[in-house]
Order: structure tokens, then C-alpha cells, then sequence
């Protein structure tokens, strides 16, 4: 190790010490510090290493979480970034404040921003990328689907022995010729049919000859079993398969992978594609099936992710949106729920969330409107907007609460006219809002039995 290189990460860590003691943060600066000392120090501190990179619009947070919960069935200790700072300093920091408890294989699974991919490739080169799916997302940042894609692929290039486990129904993963082999997840429960995809999806044009995609299944959005009829591009051949979806609930969903039982404790249709992942990569690296199937049926809650929060009599589900499809996943799993809730909705347009906020107009209020629900509450650093985007679904305004500040929302929740409530929330704004209760004393409420 060069001189360089030692003080680099003695600053690291010098640094990590004392946020994390005195200021109880930290996932950032550190690794700003060491790679301003020594702008190659990820190759120095992966040395070794196997590393799974986790990257994608939507997913990759909990996709992460349940991977190292599956590889922990026989591999103990587990380098990851669980704070969700995906980008290079964040990951810098996780690799300067890992542990090594253990003797034996050496893994890191990692989830990495989209535009992060070629950045982190270019000094770690990993065993395996997981592609979860494109969507339009923080236009601002990434622009349209194919250039998100193509920031993943410049990573990509720079790893062409590595492994790609891929949502394989998703087109955009099947569009390009590649050296690297490929694994390929998906569902295939439901029998063949004839279906076309909403009208305003994105994604649906056949990359080979630019006609619209058909399907024989389609679960959501662009994802399903795609086919072109006029140049016969389709989806590929799956490697892993979800082969029934049982039972789904806002806070579960019951399904088989290749014939096997799996529940999650976690809900919504999207949430079923992260575990399938897991599975993937589990399966990649030697995991059997009962041991995967230990690890994903555990309860799997990760912050911001359906996190349910006691405020005093009042179950919050905190749950991140950021996108319109999966805000419209959110939208579909919160109506499966049989008993009365209220429901928060927070934007903040901040670089993290995405300064762009119009994609709150392709997102689907609408089908709130068919909801019994008694009250609605808009808040946010970005309240007008989602007020009056609320309020153009067809929410009464009578129903209809505008609290911009924090403290005011918190204290609006205690006097809902439901137990449960659902906060639908930016980044940022899940954030400064977790960090607001946790002050008050609120803590993650325990699950029931």
C-alpha cells in the first residue's frame, strides 16, 4: 500500500469516527475525504474482494438488503452500503468502515447509483452486476430510459468477464449485444394472452426494429413477456421464474420461484421482483434453495421502505416514491388494504429527489379518488404542487390538509380519523421526516405476530 493510500484512509476513518460519534452520521464525507487524498483508493480497499453490483431505477435499496440476507446463509461476513449512499463516497465509506469478523470468502454487495456504475467500474471490477429496471426517473439527472441505460453500460464495458443478472422482462435488458453472460429472472405464472401496454408507457418500442412491443403477460408497466410481431425480438429465455403469485397483501405477498414457497413480510408486486433477484444471485453464488427461502421469508423492513412508525395511536407506513411507476405500484399496493387509512403525501424537489417534480402529473391520483379515504394531508417543501395535483385527481378539498412544514404534519397525523396512515414520501423528505419523529421519541413500531 503506497503512502498515499495510508493516508487516505487513516483520514477516512479519522473522520468516520468523529461524525459518527459526536454528529451520529458519516455515510458521506469520509469517503469525500479519502478519494480528495487519493482519487484511486477503491481499488486499494476492494483488493480482494468479490463484489456484486446492485444498480437500477427502482428496487435497488431492498434488492441489496435481501441479497445480503441470502448470501449470509453461508457466507458470514458481508461488506454492504445499507445506508443507501450509493454513490462513489458513500461507497468509499462503507469499504473504510467495514469489519472483517470473519475468516473466508470475501464479498461485497454494493448498490450503486445508475450514473455511479462507470465510476466505481473504472477501480472495481465486480463478479456480477444485478439489473433490477429502467425507468423514467429524476429526468434532471439521468434524461430519458436508453441514456440511464446506456451511463449502466459505460460501467459495464469496463467489466465484460463479470456476470449480468437482469430483470428479463424488462426490454431495455435485452436490447444490446454484450461479451458478458447473462442471467435472466422473471415471471411466468399466468397463462398466454394478448396484451398491449397502456398507451403512455414507456419503453415499449422494439429496440431492433421500432415497432410497438406486444405481450403474452404483462405484470406492470414495460415489465412482462414482451414480443415484436414484426421482427420477432422477444423476451429471452428465463433462467429463474416466478411460477405463482398465491397472495398479496399491502404488508406481504405469498409466491413460488420455480415451483418453490416464498413470503415476503413486505408489499406490493415490485417487491416480489427484488426477492426474485435475490434469488438469482443467491442461486449464482451457490445458495440452495431452503437456505434462500430461510433468508427471504425473514422480516426484511429497511428504512423508508414500508417502515411502520407508532405515532402515539396512530400506525404510520412510511414508504418512498420517486417516480411514477413506482409511485403507481404504491398507489395499487395501499387499495389492497381492507381496513380505513389516511394518507400523506411529501415532495421536495432537492438534487437527491430530483429537481424536476412534473412526474408527479403521470402518476395515477386518480384511482385515490375511488378510495374511501376520510383524509388527505399535502405537505413537503413542494406542498402547492402536490396539493394541486391532488386536488386535479379529484380530491375534495374538504378532505384535503396542506401542511408544508414537518412539525405540522406530525402533529396534523396524531388527529387523523384513522389508526393507520400512509406517508408516500421523496427522498429527501423521508429523510427530514424519519429524522423529526425520531427526535419526538417515535420509534419503528414491532411487528405483529
Amino acid at each position: 500500500m503506497s503512502l498515499k493510500s495510508s493516508l487516505a484512509i487513516a483520514a477516512g476513518k479519522s473522520s468516520y469516527w468523529f461524525l459518527h460519534t459526536f454528529l451520529k452520521g458519516g455515510s458521506s464525507l469520509p469517503g469525500i475525504i479519502t478519494n480528495k487524498i487519493d482519487p484511486t483508493i477503491l481499488t486499494t480497499l476492494a483488493r480482494d474482494y468479490e463484489v456484486v453490483i446492485i444498480t437500477g431505477t427502482n428496487g435497488k435499496t431492498l434488492t441489496t438488503a435481501l441479497t445480503v440476507k441470502v448470501l449470509h446463509e453461508q457466507y458470514p461476513d458481508i461488506l454492504t452500503n445499507p445506508t443507501g449512499s450509493n454513490m462513489v463516497q458513500g461507497i468509499t465509506t462503507a469499504f473504510l468502515t467495514h469489519q472483517r469478523t470473519k475468516s473466508g470468502k470475501k464479498l461485497a454487495v454494493l448498490e450503486v447509483d445508475e450514473a455511479n456504475v462507470v465510476l466505481i467500474t473504472k477501480y472495481i471490477k465486480p463478479t456480477a452486476f444485478v439489473l433490477t429496471n429502467i425507468f423514467r426517473d429524476q429526468m434532471d439527472r439521468y434524461g430519458e430510459l436508453y441514456t440511464t441505460y446506456q451511463k449502466i453500460l459505460d460501467g459495464i464495458a469496463n467489466a465484460p468477464e463479470a456476470t449480468i443478472i437482469a430483470n428479463g422482462d424488462a426490454p431495455i435488458f435485452h436490447s444490446r449485444e454484450l461479451p458478458n453472460p447473462f442471467i435472466f429472472y422473471g415471471f411466468d405464472h399466468e397463462p398466454d394472452g394478448e396484451l398491449m401496454a397502456p398507451y403512455n408507457t414507456d419503453g415499449v418500442l422494439c429496440p431492433v426494429c421500432h415497432h410497438i412491443l406486444h405481450y403474452k403477460a404483462l405484470v406492470y408497466s414495460n415489465l412482462g413477456k414482451y414480443y415484436c410481431p414484426n421482427c420477432g425480438f422477444k423476451r429471452p429465455e428465463l433462467t429463474y421464474r416466478l411460477t405463482q403469485l398465491t397472495q398479496q397483501t399491502p404488508t406481504s405477498s405469498s409466491f413460488e420461484i420455480d415451483g418453490h414457497p416464498f413470503k415476503i413480510q413486505i408489499g406490493g408486486t415490485y417487491n416480489i421482483y427484488n426477492a426474485l433477484a435475490a434469488y438469482a444471485v443467491g442461486r449464482y453464488f451457490g445458495i440452495t434453495q431452503p437456505q434462500i427461502q430461510h433468508a427471504i421469508d425473514a422480516d426484511q423492513k429497511v428504512f423508508g421502505r414500508q417502515e411502520i412508525i407508532q405515532v402515539e395511536d396512530k400506525a404510520v407506513t412510511l414508504i418512498l416514491v420517486k417516480n411514477p411507476v413506482g409511485l403507481n405500484q404504491v398507489l395499487d399496493m395501499i387499495a389492497l388494504d381492507q381496513e380505513p387509512f389516511s394518507l400523506v403525501t411529501l415532495l421536495n424537489a432537492n438534487y437527491a429527489d430530483g429537481i424536476d417534480t412534473s412526474w408527479i402529473w403521470d402518476a395515477d391520483f386518480e384511482s385515490l379518488t375511488h378510495l374511501p379515504i376520510p383524509r388527505f394531508i399535502a405537505g413537503g417543501e413542494r406542498e402547492k404542487d402536490i396539493a394541486f395535483r391532488l386536488k386535479i385527481a379529484g380530491v375534495p378539498e374538504a378532505k384535503l390538509v396542506k401542511k408544508p412544514e414537518l412539525d405540522d404534519v406530525i402533529t396534523e397525523i396524531k388527529v387523523l380519523p384513522t389508526k393507520h396512515v400512509y406517508v408516500l414520501a421523496t427522498y429527501t423528505a423521508v429523510l427530514q421526516l424519519r429524522k423529526k419523529l425520531d427526535e419526538k421519541g417515535y420509534q419503528t413500531a414491532p411487528m405483529a405476530k
